[in-house]
């Protein structure tokens, strides 16, 4: 999926920001013109099956060197890590000396990976996660210093805080090729945030089946929205409709959004090894 304006114009557009989106499934491009608040270029790639982030890294690179003449051009980058080894962790429990231990409950880690972390202030947790050294290297060395955070983050940010004084539970699941990411919020409390793998229809809808069972939810009446690589006409889609009455979709566009980034920090001027 491709939307750019003219290619050779791209170049002279000041004020431009670059968001990237990063998972072993795909990769997401965003280019915009904050001046304008434009929306100059937006592409993605979905893989049949999952790259290493060696092989992302390639992709990376051909995208780089087709559209970015001169780093110095961007006045913001970021970049978006979806993958699964990530974890919630409250605010008043998270010790950054531990980062690692709080992984490996429900992460396989190895003793080199580099460990990252997201404040999360509005939910009053961080985010836990293993970003890709080869990948952040890289940029690193293109932009030098630019933002990245895990895609748990922008959920958590994005998903709207439910009033205190209703009991409505609410369930988001974003979609990916071979998992998906589940928030849980009712009475504007966080209840869960995980990630779960599969392979078939029948695999996703037992694990959000296992997770309403876990947290007492009723299929019948709880809103569930969906976001991702999932569409009405899929049988992921079909085989959720079966058994969950009340699904919504975020709206295509909530993807460039997200893109966008809505955490405000930014990690410091480092070289990851």
């Amino acid at each position: 999926m491709t939307q750019t304006i003219g290619r050779n114009s791209l170049h002279t557009i000041p004020n431009k920001r670059l968001s990237v989106q990063v998972s072993l499934t795909g990769l997401s491009f965003l280019l915009t013109n904050s001046s304008k608040s434009e929306v100059i270029h937006f592409s993605s790639m979905v893989y049949q099956k999952e790259r290493t982030p060696e092989e992302l890294l390639l992709d990376i690179d051909t995208f780089i060197k087709e559209h970015v003449k001169d780093a110095s051009e961007f006045e913001s980058v970021r970049v978006i890590y979806s993958n699964s080894e990530f974890t919630a962790v409250p605010t008043p429990l998270f010790d950054e000396a531990k980062a690692s231990d709080y992984l490996k409950f429900n992460a396989k880690i190895l003793a080199n990976d580099f460990i990252a972390w997201d404040d999360v202030p509005a939910r009053n947790m961080h985010i836990v996660y293993v970003p890709y050294v080869n990948i952040n290297n890289f940029l690193f060395d293109i932009f030098g210093s630019f933002q990245f955070y895990h895609s748990a983050s922008v959920m958590l940010e994005m998903i709207p805080m439910e009033s205190r004084f209703t009991e409505e539970t609410s369930v988001y699941i974003n979609v990916e090729r071979s998992n998906f990411q589940i928030v849980v919020q009712s009475s504007s409390q966080l209840k869960l945030c995980n990630s779960y793998h599969f392979i078939t229809p029948e695999d996703f809808i037992y694990y959000i089946l296992f997770c309403f069972e876990q947290l007492d939810i009723n299929p019948d009446s709880a809103k569930v929205v969906m976001m991702g690589q999932i569409k009405e006409e899929d049988a992921l889609y079909e085989i959720a409709y079966t058994y969950i009455r009340n699904i919504e979709f975020l709206p295509e566009s909530i993807l460039q959004h997200q893109l966008e980034g809505t955490l405000v920090h930014e990690h410091p001027l480092l070289k990851f090894i």
